[in-house]
């Protein structure tokens, strides 16, 4: 059986503020293949402050220059009092939802839902205080390395590990939206696993889904793609974000992708049948007993009933045991003095 990543649709700001379109979101995730879907938890106030001063004005060639940080999350923010529902709903249509934590009052309040799983966005992967605290809840970890040095992903990793949880997932990411596909830089799968030994996924924020192919043939286990009813819909993320019948067929291509790997195996089923044409010799001309072999009346050629063709440099010389007519295929029997192989 392949081992297919789990496909997260993110939710993020693609809800407007209406927790209608929220749930509508989630049932075409859940119709659209999703494995599961991710929230985001924070407000404005617990992200930043409610300053327009320069440090807090978005001025990086975005898409989201000339905003406030603070304006920004307080448009883009999934009200706290909808999580509840959010996660029921999710969970009886059998999907897995969790949420990203951006402080510790949010990991408080998410414990308070039986939040399964900690996502830490690549923005917070320098603050140690958080990971620890939400680390220390059991929960499996999952850390997004978008903005993250390697020194700063060590730390992060250490700070679960100090709270005694191994079950961490790093995400390979670019934190540039959307990310070029020449950004993506998809080798930091393979790089990650075999720094890290852990888990390694993606969180994608490239367009379309070659990126999420290319991952879950290096072996992500998780991948993580915004999702929206339609891009039409405005808002915050929806520019680089993905539609219901966008994330079927991304699904699709990722398992054909995985099924595609298979095992190393050199005597397959599928090819037995095709076997009977390969090369081995044939008597190409009539033969009387007693004749030599030569390259006239002995070659290599399809179909695979004789002797290998491997053989025909020790055979060429050797004379008939018997009769032979052309197109037999050459057996050890026919070959005088009689070479019998077991």
């Amino acid at each position: 059986m392949p081992n297919y990543p789990l496909l997260i649709a993110e939710l993020s700001a693609n809800h407007n503020q209406q927790k209608e379109l929220a749930l509508q979101t989630i049932k075409a995730a859940k119709d659209a293949g999703a494995d599961g879907v991710k929230l985001q938890t924070y407000t404005a106030d617990t992200l930043t402050l409610d300053c327009d001063n320069e440090y807090f004005q978005i001025q990086n060639g975005g898409l989201w220059d000339g905003q406030t940080l603070y304006k920004l999350y307080q448009s883009a923010y999934t009200p706290w009092e909808w999580h509840a529902e959010l996660f029921a709903y999710a969970k009886s249509l059998g999907l897995l939802c969790f949420s990203t934590p951006f402080d510790d009052s949010a990991v408080d309040f998410l414990e308070s839902l039986d939040n399964p799983i900690y996502k830490i966005a690549s923005f917070e992967i320098n603050d140690i205080p958080l990971i620890r605290y939400a680390a220390r809840k059991g929960k499996p970890m999952i850390l997004s390395t978008g903005i993250a040095s390697l020194d700063e992903i060590h730390e992060a990793v250490d700070a679960c590990l100090a709270e005694n949880n191994r079950d961490i997932t790093l995400l390979a990411c670019t934190s540039a939206y959307p990310t070029p596909l020449t950004q993506a830089n998809l080798v930091r799968i393979t790089d990650l696993k075999a720094r890290f030994g852990l888990k390694v996924g993606l969180s994608d924020h490239t367009m379309g889904d070659c990126a999420a192919v290319v991952a879950s043939v290096l072996g992500a286990t998780l991948i993580e793609k915004h999702f929206i009813l339609d891009r039409a819909l405005g808002g915050a993320d929806s520019s680089f974000s993905m539609q219901p019948n966008e994330f079927a067929e991304l699904k699709q291509r990722v398992y054909d992708a995985c099924d595609s790997l298979g095992a190393a195996d050199y005597d397959s089923a599928a090819v037995a049948p095709s076997k009977v044409f390969k090369r081995s010799l044939f008597v190409c001309e009539d033969m009387r007993k007693g004749e030599a072999f030569n390259a006239r009346n002995l070659r290599s050629i399809r179909p695979g009933y004789g002797i290998a063709p491997k053989h025909l440099p020790e055979i060429l010389g050797k004379t008939a045991a018997k009769d032979i007519a052309r197109g037999q295929p050459l057996s050890w029997e026919l070959v005088s003095p009689s070479i019998i192989r077991h």
